[in-house]
């Protein structure tokens, strides 16, 4: 290899960068948040991912539990954003059907690189009329990747596998978004599939199944999983990747215990809950008109290339306030990044400060789809979503601002916080409907909090 050749295979190495991704689906079955999602979000095994995407079935639905959680955030929405919002993750977004819901967070520092942002929904319960089933769906561009995640809950019941690959391919084929490159879900350059799809284990006794899954001998049971079975017969089904099933069917449990169903139905256990990913082919056509399918993966083929590859699939016992076990998948995404520049510079000017007013300034490098509607927010280090903000301002109202032009904007005293502390300032964009520039996290103060005697004089040793 020539020295010419080092170099360039140098710099490429230096392009990607390996974030993480964990993913959860459970089927909740109706009940409340556990107080405690630590081992849920395996917290307590491995550092936190850089983003993690949440989706949950049969969440209570009932028409007035549901009219509350469109007014203010519902009780699984809480845990999460309680339990991620200080270790610094943010609520980008969500996205409810009637029992589904899908949460997506992210790091802090990775806000102003998720763009485009759209969410969606599918309906196939009761011929397309009823959200007790279907599909949920966020899609956005990571660094400049088209990603998208799809949160389903097919039909259930063992006979009908093949209405369950009859819905999900209807999903896959109706949804649409208003981008051009990517209007359908299958067009993004990757796809996570997860959810409580239903299929089941076929032919095998009552008793052969639990003997099986007691005696560890899981890979028995592998050849008459109707996922599995469906996607030899299903061309766009064989398009999905999914690890090995090394865990015990996590469906259906007595509550709050690990014992398979001991009611009447005595229903046997099942895979129901899964996690799937689809890198999108290209296809070359070959001299003789053939195509040839290859992931989009290739550096070749590619000069902003995705590999994803899977660190973990398994499932948690541990939670038992369901008859669903929730499944936990860990990713790494090793991307080229497209860009690494926010789309806004917003700073604070000086020393802020509840007793006199702040200043602020932001730029607009490049031009974007900005709004006179867009505003700046102030935030307290460990918020929670775009909306969780101390106070926020306008941006500039007269006329859109031109590139690189320094804008300056003042906060009132009265609006920062008396007792002060970490903030940040996060740029929104109403039309991106997402925090697009953030500052460097720094430091607000208050005389006038120690001399009301809200906070003592000396704090951390400092006065």
């Amino acid at each position: 290899m020539s020295s010419d050749d080092e170099a360039s295979e140098e710099v490429s190495r230096t392009l990607d960068e390996a974030f993480q991704l964990l993913i959860v689906t459970w089927n909740v079955a109706t009940a409340e948040p556990p107080e405690d999602v630590t081992s849920l979000l395996q917290l307590d095994v491995q550092p936190p991912a850089d983003l993690y995407v949440i989706g949950l079935q049969e969440v209570n639905a009932s028409p007035v539990k549901f009219i509350s959680d469109l007014l203010v955030e519902d009780t699984w929405s809480h845990v999460f954003m309680d339990t991620l919002g200080p270790r610094g993750f943010v609520k980008v977004t969500s996205m409810r059907m009637q029992g589904l819901l899908l949460l997506f967070f992210s790091k802090q520092c990775h806000l102003p690189f998720i763009r485009n942002i759209q969410t969606t929904y599918t309906r196939t319960g009761f011929f397309g009329y009823w959200g007790n089933k279907g599909g949920v769906t966020v899609r956005f561009s990571f660094y400049g990747h088209m990603v998208c995640f799809l949160n389903c809950h097919l039909a259930a019941h063992v006979n009908y596998a093949l209405q369950r690959v009859d819905e999900i391919e209807y999903i896959l084929e109706t949804q649409d978004f208003d981008i051009s490159d990517t209007p359908h879900i299958r067009d993004h350059k990757v796809v996570f599939w997860f959810g409580d799809l239903n299929f089941r284990i076929a032919d095998h006794g009552l008793h052969f199944l639990r003997s099986s899954i007691n005696g560890g001998r899981l890979n028995l049971l592998w050849n008459k999983d109707q996922l599995t079975m469906m996607k030899k017969k299903e061309a766009f089904l064989q398009e999905f990747d999914e690890g090995a099933l090394n865990f015990k069917p996590t469906y259906k449990f007595d509550r709050n215990s690990e014992t398979y169903d001991t009611s009447g139905k005595k229903r046997k256990p099942a895979w129901t809950d899964r996690i799937l990913w689809r890198i999108k082919p290209k296809t070359l056509p070959l001299e003789d008109d053939d195509e040839k399918a290859l992931t989009s993966t290739d550096d070749v083929l590619d000069e902003y290339p995705l590999l994803v590859s899977q660190d973990k699939y398994t499932s948690d016992m541990s939670y038992g306030v369901s008859d669903h076990k929730p499944v936990i998948a860990a990713f790494s995404l090793e991307v080229r990044k497209c860009f690494d520049t926010p789309l806004v510079h917003v700073s604070p000017l000086g020393a802020w400060s509840a007793d006199q007013d702040a200043l602020l300034n932001y730029t607009i490098p490049e031009d974007f789809m900005s709004s006179t509607w867009d505003w700046i927010g102030l935030y307290k280090v460990g918020f929670k979503s775009a909306f969780d903000y101390e106070t926020f301002v306008w941006v500039r109202e007269e006329e859109l601002p031109e590139t690189n032009e320094v804008i300056q904007l003042s906060v009132d005293k009265d609006e920062i916080p008396l007792l002060g502390g970490l903030y940040v300032l996060g740029y929104y964009s109403t039309n991106m409907q997402s925090i697009i520039g953030l500052s460097v996290n720094f430091q607000v103060s208050s005389k006038r909090a120690v001399m009301e005697g809200l906070v003592p004089e000396n704090i951390n040793g400092l006065n």
